[in-house]
């Protein structure tokens, strides 16, 4: 056996009493090879981010201010639940987030994130101006500002399949609230709400307030043949309510969009 001088092997099995050598069965060095530990990676994380600016450059640029993720300090996610539904003590960090990754026996990767306390973790992302910005002039146009989005992820799985070679992404998600404004056509949009496609807001249950996600992530041919980056929607099930639709300064008022469905949806992403 490797790593285990015969000197010190031998005077460990001398000093065993004759019972206990009646059910020793040394291995041999195939044998210690087909040992494997079970236990995956756990990580629990707790943080914040803080992005000045975010360019993406073309011929022109793209700007995102003041981006901001981490968590909402609130604990009145879907007031009408009557509790808080985190579990946990408000703050600005995205926290109570536990990450378990495993490799299976077929090969698959598997990263599952869940809460580390019963509940759901609370996720804020918040962005200033979203600017067109020219290249050759000091002209520029903001096509988005205001953006604030306050929701709770129930759970996470990520998936690389050996067998396919696709990702595949699943996650419970419901947004409490999200605000933004879109300030070159003067619309606004207010106390945006994404649940479940069966949360009843006069009989809430928890189990009903998360909509479902799942998508493949993969390689394959675009339309003329070229490898491209491919997204799959399977599923998407959800309502959705709009508390305010502001244009022009005023609200125009609210919309409903009840069992919204979304499947077999497909998109192939590449470079022009």
């Amino acid at each position: 056996m490797k790593g285990l001088k015969p000197s010190l092997l031998a005077l460990c099995v001398a000093g065993a009493p004759p019972v206990a050598m009646a059910e020793i069965q040394l291995l041999d060095d195939a044998s210690m090879g087909n040992i494997t530990g079970q236990a995956g990676v756990t990580i629990e994380l707790e943080t914040r981010v803080n992005i000045d600016r975010f360019i993406y450059t073309d011929e022109g640029s793209l700007e995102v201010n003041d981006i901001f993720v981490g968590g909402g300090n609130r604990n009145d996610y879907f007031s009408e639940m009557g509790f808080n539904l985190t579990g946990a003590a408000p703050s600005e960090l995205l926290d109570n987030v536990r990450i378990n990754i495993d490799i299976a026996q077929d090969g698959d990767a598997i990263i599952n994130i869940l809460p580390m306390t019963f509940g759901a973790v609370d996720l804020t992302v918040a962005t200033g101006a979203w600017n067109l910005t020219s290249a050759v002039s000091a002209d520029s146009t903001t096509i988005l500002d205001n953006f604030r989005m306050d929701a709770l992820i129930g759970s996470g799985t990520i998936r690389v399949d050996t067998a396919t070679d696709k990702l595949n992404f699943k996650t419970n998600l419901a947004i409490d609230d999200m605000d933004f404004d879109v300030p070159f056509l003067a619309i606004g949009i207010q106390d945006f709400q994404l649940t479940g496609a069966n949360y009843d807001l006069q009989a809430p249950q928890p189990l009903d307030l998360f909509a479902s996600v799942d998508m493949d992530i993969y390689k394959a041919p675009n339309n003329a043949g070229v490898e491209s980056l491919a997204v799959d929607l399977n599923t998407f099930e959800a309502d959705i309510r709009v508390g305010g639709v502001i244009v022009g300064g005023a609200s125009i008022g609210s919309i409903a969009m009840d069992n919204l469905a979304i499947t077999n949806t497909a998109m192939r992403i590449y470079g022009h």
